[in-house]
């Protein structure tokens, strides 16, 4: 199978330039592509995985994967997808974020000095340097404000009246020069990121055909949003971060087993690297087997993401914990005993605050081992496995 139908049939593409342009481009040699990712925070997390994925087929097909590293470009902050502007972080927080960042991309990309092997670049630098007039010379000259006007970030937040500055107009230039960049110097061809970025890959594209007159492609994988329509990768504690130190492998695994019955097969085609006719055997299963597909959606997702040692262990917890049982690797917290439940609650993770502990409780929703907290005012006098739900638990130690 072509490596962009492998792509159609696993839900990666979403927008895209020519397409049988493209593909004859590939079959003409392996192409030099590219995706940008901003180091707003020091740890990748679900929603970066898309593209991620995208870059692991499209490597895996002898295509060349440049991970761009927006150490430039973070210092201005992209408008795409908010409604206000980016908090501006400064360089040391970036060089700290760019660090954690850097570590994880090789759990999904081959890096090396082959043909095929993935490199690593930071935008900071050709940007940090760049003389400001002849940048507006160079490149500016190419881009109609009219035109960047129409952009969807800039429309919404125009028509919302919440405004869009100066710096954050740059970003669509700053993007679109980091592709004319790559070309020249590492022939890359295609741009890859999310839908939101769409306008910024375009311009890129359309700035290396008015520079250099070459043909520049241009590809973007879906937003997505889970069945129940809440943001892909957001729990009710947060982002589902790669980083292990933030969130658990068995944290991780839980996520991926804890997915909406109609997301089972969407997710194994696009975070796992499970052959198609696999993922529509676990399709097929309906009922209670269904259990079945998430246990290979979460024990795949999570070996991608932490390792095969790490997701076996998550997986015997995980398994332990549904029995009714502990685990020694199951999520834990050391607080002073006893100790209110509602306060054990909240200082383990449980809950993100007093009132949705004493709600949850109420509601009949807590336990302690099996046994069903009815007050709000219980006290855990010993260790022991604490239940906010069916699914979630945290064994609390005493010390």
């Amino acid at each position: 199978m072509h490596v962009l139908d492998t792509l159609a049939a696993r839900g990666f593409i979403q927008s895209h330039t020519d397409l049988d342009a493209l593909r004859a481009h590939m079959d003409a040699g392996p192409v030099t592509f590219y995706v940008g990712f901003d180091p707003t925070g020091d740890s990748l997390h679900v929603g970066h995985l898309l593209p991620v994925m995208a870059m692991h087929w499209l490597q895996a097909a002898g295509h060349k994967p440049i991970v761009l590293l927006g150490g430039g470009t973070a210092m201005v902050g992209d408008p795409s997808g908010k409604d206000k502007s980016r908090e501006m972080i400064t360089p040391a927080q970036i060089a700290h974020n760019l660090a954690g960042q850097k570590v994880q991309f090789g759990r999904f990309l081959s890096f090396g000095d082959g043909s095929a092997d993935a490199i690593m670049v930071n935008n900071a630098d050709w940007l940090m340097d760049l003389g400001y007039i002849r940048f507006l010379r160079d490149v500016g000259k190419h881009f109609s404000v009219n035109k960047m006007l129409t952009a969807e970030s800039a429309k919404q937040r125009l028509e919302r009246n919440q405004g869009l500055s100066f710096i954050e107009f740059n970003y669509h230039l700053l993007q679109s020069y980091d592709f004319l960049v790559l070309h020249r110097e590492h022939g890359c061809t295609l741009q890859l990121g999310g839908d939101d970025q769409w306008c910024n890959i375009l311009g890129g594209a359309d700035l290396i055909r008015r520079e250099i007159g070459s043909a520049a492609h241009a590809l973007t994988v879906p937003l997505l949003a889970r069945a129940d329509g809440k943001k892909m990768g957001k729990t009710e504690s947060g982002a589902v971060w790669l980083d292990p130190a933030r969130v658990s492998a068995y944290d991780y695994f839980q996520y991926w087993i804890n997915v909406d019955d109609r997301d089972v097969a969407r997710f194994l085609k696009l975070y796992t690297r499970l052959p198609l006719a696999r993922v529509a055997e676990l399709e097929a299963l309906q009922g209670a087997d269904i259990r079945e597909a998430k246990q290979v959606l979460a024990l795949e997702a999570t070996t991608l993401a932490h390792g095969a040692a790490a997701a076996e262990e998550a997986a015997g917890a995980a398994a332990k914990v549904f029995a009714g049982g502990a685990s020694a690797d199951m999520p834990t917290h050391t607080t002073a005993l006893p100790a209110p439940l509602v306060d054990v609650m909240v200082a383990s993770g449980l809950c993100k605050s007093k009132g949705e502990a004493r709600r949850l409780i109420k509601q009949g929703g807590a336990r302690i081992e099996s046994e069903r907290v009815t007050s709000v005012d219980a006290v855990l006098e010993s260790e022991g496995v604490v239940w906010a739900g069916k699914k979630r638990a945290v064994r609390i130690l005493a010390g």
